[in-house]
């Protein structure tokens, strides 16, 4: 993906997160999203679908979404990953922070308060360069 259509995707505060079950049918989510100048990153529960389908296959499409999911712009495929390195994760989350400021203090403390912060997975994703018709 090119730097300018990156800085437009990432003006938009969530994206639907498609990923594909092993028929090949879509599962979309919203979510939010950041990145460091490298792939984006998603947070997530680790037990969560989405997560269980990146295990399995490493196709995903985005596309900028309303908080409720509604689409609202292009879908634009790419590959996801768990992401396992530490370091990569501390990246990711401070991307993170650096987006969502005090909301993303809020989700993590309620997530510490209800012990689920451990379990976590960051997901990173990178997208390919629309093709132009």
């Amino acid at each position: 993906m090119d730097a300018t259509a990156r800085e437009a995707f990432d003006r938009e505060p969530y994206c639907s997160l498609a990923t594909f079950r092993r028929n090949g049918r879509a599962v979309e989510t919203p979510v939010w999203f950041a990145h460091d100048d490298g792939p984006f990153y998603v947070f997530s529960e680790g037990d969560a679908g989405k997560v269980k389908r990146l295990r399995v296959g490493s196709r995903v499409r985005v596309a900028p979404c309303t908080l409720r999911g509604r689409v609202t712009g292009e879908w634009v495929e790419g590959t996801g990953r768990i992401v396992e390195d530490p370091a990569e994760i501390e990246r990711a989350y401070a991307a993170l922070h650096r987006k969502y400021g005090w909301q993303m203090k809020l989700a993590d403390f309620g997530s510490r308060l209800s012990g689920r912060y451990a379990r976590r997975k960051v997901l990173a994703f990178e997208l390919e360069t629309p093709q132009s018709g």
